[in-house]
């Protein structure tokens, strides 16, 4: 069976790289654009984003914008690819192949 990856696996994390995902690789988004989106609380999502970014799949970025600090997200390159083969894991699933 294809291997799914099981800290994507879980649901909110797997909405927040498949939002991540539809991201070019070079744009991020701002985090409380993605708590909205998700319809997430602070807290939830920076867990979160948390246990993603020591996994290495998430980049975060830090910036104060008209004085108001701004976090922002993106997908690392292991990110990126860990989420691709975790859709091709799901695919292959559902297509009932091993």
């Amino acid at each position: 069976m294809a291997d799914l990856d099981p800290v994507i696996h879980q649901p909110v994390r797997l909405r927040i790289m498949a939002s991540l995902a539809s991201l070019h690789e070079t744009e991020a988004a701002e985090f409380t654009f993605l708590r909205d989106l998700l319809g997430l609380t602070d807290g939830n999502l920076g867990a979160h984003v948390r246990k993603l970014e020591e996994e290495g799949y998430l980049s975060i970025e830090k910036a104060f914008v008209q004085r108001k600090p701004r976090t922002y997200i993106a997908l690392s390159d292991k990110g990126r690819k860990a989420f691709k083969g975790h859709v091709s894991a799901l695919e292959t699933i559902l297509k009932g192949k091993d």
